[in-house]
């Protein structure tokens, strides 16, 4: 606990503070591992990721980018459902 407090106990902390402890938070803790594990880009680095390092890492970036696991005719009806909600929100026909 790198700054000394429960979240689930913090009644009054706005989500402004939230951020700023968020973004301060230390790669030695659980949470600052997980976001290093998960935003490491050096090839170097990742050849030396445990097996377990590399399935948080493979399971965020999948869950963040599900368009790579569709096919091409689901992106074709995404797309087509996309245009049809823009039209219906701008008015087009």
């Amino acid at each position: 606990m790198q700054y000394g407090i429960r979240l689930r106990e913090e009644n009054d902390m706005t989500f402004s503070e939230f951020c700023t402890l968020l973004t301060g938070i230390m790669p030695k803790t659980p949470l600052g591992q997980i976001v290093s594990i998960r935003a490491e880009e050096d090839k170097d680095m990742l050849k030396n990721f445990t097996k377990e390092q590399h399935e948080i890492r493979n399971e965020w970036r999948n869950r963040n980018n599900p368009i790579e696991e569709m096919t091409e005719e689901e992106k074709a009806q995404k797309a087509k459902e996309f245009q049809e909600i823009m039209s219906k929100m701008f008015g087009g026909a």
